[in-house]
C-alpha cells in the first residue's frame, strides 16, 4: 500500500507540476482528485487516462507532453511490478527527450532506466545509465539530481556488496545535498549510509545514521519516509538485543502507518513487533501480532493482485483497440494502395496502349518506307542482273563463237594432219616398195628421202601447235586426267586428245605413223595406268573427263 501510494502522490504530483492537463483545450479535461483522497486513486483509470493524454499528444504532435505521460505510465507499470512494459515505455520516452533536447527530462528518465536495468539484474547497463544521467546532471549544473544519481550509484555499489564503493557515492551525494541545502535528500542518503553500516553488522554506526536521518525527516513532512527510517531503528535495536527500544520504535512506525492507511507497512510493523516478541521470549505475543501481519499483507496482496489485474486488463483493452485501430488503418492504407496502384496501373496500361499504338504506326510507317526501299534496291538489282546477264550471254556467245572458231582450227588442223600423213604414208609404201626393187640405180636416194618422210611422221612442232588448239578448246581436260594418272607420256597424252575428238582409230594411227596393232597396244596400256576395269569403254571414259 506505501508502494502505491508513492507511486499514486508521484504520478499526481506529475501531473500538477508538470502541467499536462493544466490546458483542457490541448489534452484532457482529467478530473484528479485531491492529495488528501490520493489513496483513492486506481492504478488502471490512471493509466488510461495517461494513456489517451498521451494520444492527444501524438496527434497534438506535442513531443515532450507525450513523453512526460510515456513516463508516467512506465512508474505504474513498474510499482506493479510489469518491468519490461515498463522499461518499454522509459525507453520511448528517453528516445523523445533526447531528440527535443530536454536534457533535464532525460537525466531523471535515466534514472529510472536504471532502476529498471538494476531490477531486471542487468547492473552495467543500469550503472551507463547512471553515468549518463550524472553528466547531464554535471552539466545542468542541478546538484539535487547530481545527488540523486549518486546515490543511486552508491544503493547499486551496496547491493553488489562492494561497500568501499557505496560508502564513496553516498558520501558524493550528502556532499551535494548539504551544497543544496536539501534536508528531505540529506535525511535519505543517512538512511543508506546506515544501510550499509547495517549490512556490515556495524550497529552502532547504523543507529547514528539513522537517527540522523529521523532528526532531519521529523523537519519535513515525509512521513511514509519516517516509517521506514523508524522499522530500520528497530531492526537495529532488536539485532543488538534491545528488545524494548526495537518495541517502541517499531510502535511509532505502526502509529503513522495506521494514520496514513498504510497497509503494506502496518504488515511490516506487526511482522517486527512479533520478532521483538519471540526474541524477548513472549510467543503468545509474537504470535498475535504474526497473525495480524498475515492478514494485513494477505489484504495487502489481495488489493494489488485486484489492482495489477486491472492495469493488466486495462492495457490488454488499450492494446487491443490500438491493434484494432492500427488494423483499421492499415486496411484503409492498404485501400488506398491498392486503389492508387490500380489507377496507376490504369494510367499504364493507358500509356503502354498509346505507346504499343504509336509504335505499331511506327512500325508500318518504316516496313513502308522499307518495303519502297526494298522495291527500289530489287528493281536496281533487277535491272543490274539483267545488264550483267545480258553482258554474261553476249561473252557466252562470244566464247561460243571463239569456240568454234578453235574447233573448226583444230578439225581443220587435225585433217591437214591426217592429209598429210597419208600422203606421206602412200609415199612411204611406194618409195618402200622402190627400194625393195634392186632394179633401181636411185637406191641411195631412195632411202635417204624415206627418212625424211619417216622423219615428218614423228616431227613434234605439229603436236604442240595441236596441243595448245586442244587446250584452248578443251579447258582443265589434260588437269582432270592427271587426278587419275600423272605417269602419262607425251605419246599417251596424243592419244588421249585424239580420242577426246572420237577420231576413228584407223585415223589415229596414220596419225601418230603407227599401224593398228600398235595402236591397240597403246590403248591397252592407256586402260591400265588409267586403271579401268574389264569391259570399261576406254573412249567413254576419256569423254566424262
Amino acid at each position: 500500500m506505501f508502494v502505491m501510494r508513492s507511486l499514486l502522490l508521484l504520478i499526481l504530483s506529475g501531473l500538477l507540476s508538470g502541467g499536462l492537463f493544466a490546458q483542457s483545450d490541448k489534452l484532457t479535461k482529467l478530473q484528479l482528485p485531491d492529495q488528501d483522497d490520493y489513496e483513492q486513486i486506481a492504478p488502471d483509470s490512471t493509466f488510461l487516462a495517461l494513456k489517451e493524454a498521451y494520444n492527444r499528444a501524438v496527434e497534438k504532435k506535442e513531443s515532450l507532453a507525450a513523453a512526460r505521460c510515456l513516463v508516467q505510465m512506465g512508474q505504474i507499470c513498474f510499482h506493479l511490478g510489469h518491468f519490461p512494459q515498463a522499461l518499454e515505455y522509459h525507453l520511448q520516452a528517453g528516445n523523445i527527450f533526447r531528440k527535443e533536447g530536454a536534457q533535464q527530462q532525460l537525466a531523471d528518465n535515466l534514472n529510472d532506466i536504471g532502476m529498471l536495468y538494476y531490477y531486471n539484474k542487468q547492473p552495467e547497463l543500469s550503472r551507463r545509465q547512471y553515468e549518463e544521467a550524472l553528466a547531464i546532471f554535471r552539466q545542468l549544473n542541478n546538484k539535487t539530481g547530481v545527488a540523486l544519481t549518486y546515490g543511486k550509484i552508491g544503493h547499486l555499489y551496496e547491493k553488489q556488496q562492494q561497500y568501499d564503493s557505496a560508502f564513496l557515492y553516498q558520501r558524493r551525494a550528502l556532499a551535494a545535498y548539504l551544497s543544496a541545502d536539501d534536508k528531505a535528500g540529506m535525511s535519505k542518503i543517512y538512511e543508506n549510509i546506515g544501510s550499509i553500516y547495517e549490512d556490515l553488522a556495524r550497529y552502532d554506526s547504523a543507529s547514528f545514521y539513522f537517527n540522523k536521518a529521523l532528526e532531519l525527516n521529523i523537519q519535513g513532512e515525509d512521513k511514509i519516509a519516517r516509517i521506514e527510517i523508524l522499522n530500520n531503528l528497530g531492526d537495529v535495536c532488536r539485532k543488538t538485543g534491545q528488545y524494548a527500544g526495537a518495541l517502541m520504535q517499531t510502535r511509532r512506525a505502526l502509529l503513522l502507518a495506521l494514520e496514513l492507511h498504510e497497509q503494506r507497512q502496518l504488515s511490516g510493523a506487526y511482522r517486527d513487533i512479533a520478532k521483538a516478541h519471540h526474541l524477548a521470549g513472549a510467543n503468545d505475543s509474537a504470535f498475535y501480532y504474526l497473525e495480524l501481519s498475515r492478514q494485513y499483507l494477505l489484504e495487502t496482496y489481495s488489493e494489488e493482485n485486484s489492482k495489477q489485474v486491472a492495469l493488466l486488463q486495462t492495457v490488454y483493452d488499450i492494446e487491443k483497440k490500438n491493434n484494432e485501430i492500427e488494423r483499421l488503418q492499415n486496411a484503409r492504407k492498404t485501400t488506398r494502395i491498392i486503389t492508387a496502384a490500380t489507377v496507376i496501373v490504369i494510367l499504364l496500361l493507358v500509356a503502354l496502349g498509346i505507346l504499343v499504338i504509336s509504335r505499331q504506326r511506327l512500325k508500318l510507317r518504316n516496313e513502308q518506307i522499307l518495303r519502297q526501299q526494298h522495291r527500289q534496291i530489287f528493281e536496281t538489282e533487277k535491272e543490274l542482273m539483267e545488264a550483267a546477264l545480258q553482258n554474261k550471254q553476249l561473252q557466252e556467245g562470244k566464247l561460243k563463237e571463239e569456240l568454234e572458231v578453235r574447233s573448226r582450227e583444230l578439225t581443220t588442223h587435225t585433217l591437214h594432219l591426217i592429209q598429210k600423213n597419208q600422203l606421206l604414208e602412200e609415199l612411204r609404201v611406194r618409195l618402200d616398195e622402190m627400194v625393195k626393187d634392186e632394179k633401181r640405180d636411185q637406191k641411195k636416194q631412195l632411202k635417204q628421202l624415206l627418212g625424211q618422210i619417216n622423219h615428218s611422221f614423228n616431227h613434234d612442232q605439229y603436236w604442240v601447235d595441236f596441243r595448245n588448239i586442244f587446250e584452248q578448246v578443251h579447258q582443265a581436260f589434260f588437269d582432270n586426267l592427271k587426278k587419275y594418272c600423272d605417269t602419262l607420256t607425251s605419246n599417251d597424252l596424243r592419244v588421249v586428245a585424239l580420242l577426246k575428238m572420237n577420231i576413228e582409230s584407223q585415223d589415229i594411227a596414220t596419225l601418230l605413223g603407227i599401224s593398228q596393232d600398235s595402236l591397240r597396244v597403246v590403248r591397252y596400256r592407256l586402260r591400265k595406268k588409267l586403271n579401268l576395269q574389264q569391259g570399261e569403254s576406254l573412249t567413254a571414259f576419256i569423254q566424262s573427263l
